[in-house]
This record gives structure tokens, sequence and C-alpha cells, in this order.
């Protein structure tokens, strides 16, 4: 198919979530997170105490799903990042959770490893920048766990919730 996937949710939220690149159902359906690991992180939201449906705006860093789902390129990476930044410009949110090292990687034009940088708070423009395991990668997990990676996002997670909410 290779449907364009802006974004979904309330674009006047504090909260913006950016994923890798849409998979198939996102395709499909033309909204981001919509599959088994979008379905998962926005899960995880909710049990942070995060309402998604008032506060997050989901988007991703490629606008459209890359060839037999594989990594996007640096420059397709390129060609869509001015994209993003408008739509993150646009919702002026509080906070920017990026979801993966792809979406890491894009914003912070970092190029360590996820798991050095993850939970980490950066300001970029007054906005505050939090990097988290990607939701397909927390999958292989174990939930009952709190010192594994789906652990250490939870508590990520609520530590965002914590800076929305100002508590």
């Amino acid at each position: 198919m290779n449907r364009l996937v802006v974004g979904s949710g309330n674009i006047f939220g504090n909260l913006v979530v950016v994923g890798e690149a849409p998979g198939a159902q996102e395709d499909l359906e033309g909204k981001p997170f919509v599959g088994k690991s979008g379905k998962f992180l926005k899960n995880l939201l909710e049990v942070s105490g995060i309402n998604i449906y008032e506060e997050v705006y989901f988007c991703n860093v490629i606008k459209c799903r890359p060839p037999r789902n594989r990594k996007p390129t640096p420059n397709e990476i390129s060609i869509h990042k001015p994209w993003l930044i408008q739509q993150i410009k646009l919702v002026n949110p509080k906070v920017v959770v990026l979801a993966g090292s792809t979406a890491m990687k894009t914003i912070l034009e970092v190029n360590k490893p996820i798991s050095k940088l993850r939970g980490k708070c950066f300001n970029l423009e007054g906005i505050e920048y939090i990097p988290i395991f990607h939701p397909s990668y927390l999958l292989r997990f174990s939930q009952n766990e709190i010192n594994n990676p789906y652990g250490l996002t939870l508590k990520d997670l609520q530590n965002v919730r914590n800076k929305l909410y100002n508590l």
C-alpha cells in the first residue's frame, strides 16, 4: 500500500510520542501506533497515569512505511526530519518521548546506544525530550520485573507523567 501516515491524537496535547516509521497496520489504517507495538505503548502510557486521549499526539520520524518494513535509511530520515520538526513545533508540547533509537538519534543527533540515554531528559528550545526503549523491544521481556527494559520504561514514563502534571 504505502499510505502517508502523518499523525494522530490531540494536536493541542502536552506530550508528543515519536516512533520510527509506520508498520503494516499503520500503513493500512493511515494512523501511527495502531499495530501490536503501538497498542502496547499506549497501554504503558495509560498504566503510567498519562491520559492518551487528552495529552498525547503520536507521529513517526518517517511518514510512510519503508519497503519490507526495513529500518529507514539516513537519506529517508533526512528527507522526513524537517516535517517531523515542524510537527513538533506546531503541537508545541511540554515533553516529547522518543520511542526507540531511530527517533532518539534523529532528534538528538547522537550516536550513542539508547541503553545509555533512555530516561534522560534533554532540553531543546524549551521542550524536554526523553528517549525510551522501542515498544517492540519491550515485548520481549516479562512485565513482572522492575529492573528489565519493560520496568525501566515504565519508570521513564512515570517520570514523563510527573513532568506533564508537575508532580
